[in-house]
């Protein structure tokens, strides 16, 4: 299986990035082909300006180019970021702007969307700094589920496996994290 793993933050170092280890490494295990896109790493440029948005699909940036090559090669998408003010980070933002343009991901024909990218499916593990509870009280999982799952994979044509949330990460204990490592592993080998 061809898995990629797309990783937004700006700390190599972070719980995300151990989140995105330990997908990886259970992947790894799995004897999967994976390709990790670090997009602050990579400075992706997640500004999307009107020449771009105007051009044709052939006359696409070089990057975008790069990036709709990796996400037509894999099976499996695995999305690792932070909510910061429910919601996804502005370069992870850029990214789906950008990468999953019309034609691409998409399609418009008599005022129906086609999704493009059927047959793959997604992961996807956010944290947030509050607590699940209060998240889950205020209907905000649900609220983000939503604009990601539907609103961006389901449209495009991919399934939505498991959206992971986990809460209060900046504060709570080294046990409680492990154990949010745990269940990391214990998603991806369930779904991979």
């Amino acid at each position: 299986m061809n898995h990629l793993i797309i990783f937004c933050h700006p700390n190599p170092t972070s719980f995300n990035a151990a989140v995105a280890d330990s997908v990886e490494a259970v992947s790894s295990a799995m004897g999967h082909d994976i390709v990790r896109r670090d997009l602050y790493g990579i400075g992706f440029n997640p500004v999307l300006g009107r020449v771009e948005l105007e051009a044709p699909p052939h006359m696409r940036a070089q990057d975008v180019r790069q990036e709709q090559e990796f996400v037509s090669w894999a099976d499996i998408l695995t999305f690792v970021y932070p909510v910061w003010w429910t919601g996804m980070p502005a370069m992870l933002k850029g990214y789906f702007d950008r990468v999953f343009c019309q034609d691409f991901a998409y399609a418009l024909h008599d005022n129906m969307m086609t999704g493009l990218l059927s047959g793959r499916k997604a992961l996807i593990f956010s944290t947030t700094g509050l607590p699940s509870t209060v998240c889950d009280s205020r209907g905000m999982h649900e609220a983000m589920a939503m604009t990601t799952d539907t609103g961006i994979f389901e449209l495009c044509g991919i399934e939505v496996l498991h959206h992971a949330f986990f809460g209060s990460v900046a504060s709570v204990s080294e046990e409680v994290r492990k154990s949010y490592l745990s269940e990391v592993v214990a998603i991806a080998s369930r779904h991979l």
